[in-house]
């Protein structure tokens, strides 16, 4: 009797083990197709397992074995919040290891220059970094929290995350990523292209880079990058006001292919046909060479120009001409 109880027994536990080892071993589907997967602190065992399930990387086998090997092994004490980079054709045991070991997804993600903090949540939340109304909550507003890098009168953080390749970890939420955007404005334009400032213009820092978001928003080719920075600082010289369209399309809050005579008379403080001066803040995030070109514009005597359809400009040094090539762009 008691070798009868033995035998059964062996073959009760062979039959467990085996019915773990297929759940553990047998992936979802064979097809490789990566899935992000974001594992909040604090999700229990059973939630993880669920999450994996519905994403389609375990199977109902998959998920069982993945519970029971888990809670036995006392993995299910390690596994570690982050974003992951699974596959279903992983098997349920290499999905486990991934967690305990914490092999968060580690990605690079690439910020254009002159993109906006809307084009940039968005761009973050298509990667699966939160969404584009959680990034828009610490940087619309400058409320000290950054004040070592961000000028006090700036009203956003709009014109100080700097447009660069980053590497983020799995880890990092968006709050990390906007400390790093912060982190290397501070080296690349402070510490670097502001080292030899000397306030020649009369702009404070915040202004130059004010002046920077409209010439990378202006200008399409880098060669007149500096000629733009002239002439606007040259309106500005003259208490004319600077008309960007640039701006309009900021105060607009969307980007439009053709700007109307009503679109020009949206009412902002960033709508330079409007107002006269700079507008309160930058209008986006420029880059190096429009930085640079706002720190050491062309001396010009332009004071006007105007877009050809390749994006280059026609410079004009008074109305009369810049209307005549305002007509001669149309004729074309």
């Amino acid at each position: 009797m008691k070798r009868k109880v033995l035998l059964l027994a062996a073959i009760i536990l062979a039959a467990i083990t085996a019915w773990l080892l297929f759940g553990l071993l047998t992936p979802y589907r064979e097809k490789e197709q990566w899935k992000i997967v974001a594992i909040t602190p604090g999700t229990s065992l059973l939630g993880i397992a669920n999450q994996l399930t519905e994403e389609h990387l375990l199977s109902a086998s998959g998920k069982s074995a993945f519970i029971v090997t888990s809670a036995l092994s006392g993995k299910a004490r390690k596994l570690q919040p982050g974003r992951y980079r699974f596959s279903p054709s992983m098997p349920a045991w290499e999905i486990l290891r991934w967690l305990t070991e914490g092999k968060v997804y580690v990605f690079r993600i690439t910020i254009p220059e002159g993109f906006t903090l809307n084009q940039i949540g968005a761009l973050l939340e298509s990667e699966g970094l939160g969404t584009k109304q959680e990034f828009a909550v610490p940087t619309a507003r400058n409320d000290g929290a950054f004040s070592s890098i961000v000028p006090k009168d700036s009203p956003s953080l709009e014109g100080y995350l700097f447009p660069d390749t980053y590497e983020i970890d799995g880890r990092q939420g968006q709050l990390d990523v906007v400390n790093k955007m912060l982190a290397r404005f501070d080296e690349v334009v402070w510490q670097g292209i502001f080292k030899a400032y000397r306030n020649n213009g009369g702009l404070s820092k915040h202004q130059i880079i004010t002046l920077a978001s409209l010439v990378e928003g202006e200008a399409k080719l880098p060669a007149e990058r500096p000629i733009i920075a002239g002439v606007l600082l040259n309106r500005l010289r003259k208490d004319m006001k600077l008309e960007c369209d640039a701006t309009v399309q900021y105060a607009l809050g969307e980007h439009r292919t053709r700007l109307t005579y009503r679109h020009l008379e949206v009412s902002s403080p960033y709508n330079t046909y409007l107002i006269s001066g700079l507008p309160p803040g930058p209008i986006c995030n420029p880059g190096r060479a429009s930085i640079e070109a706002a720190l050491h514009p062309a001396a010009t005597p332009f004071l006007f120009y105007v877009a050809r359809p390749d994006g280059s400009h026609i410079f004009s040094r008074t109305f009369s001409q810049h209307q005549a090539a305002i007509n001669q762009i149309r004729r074309r």
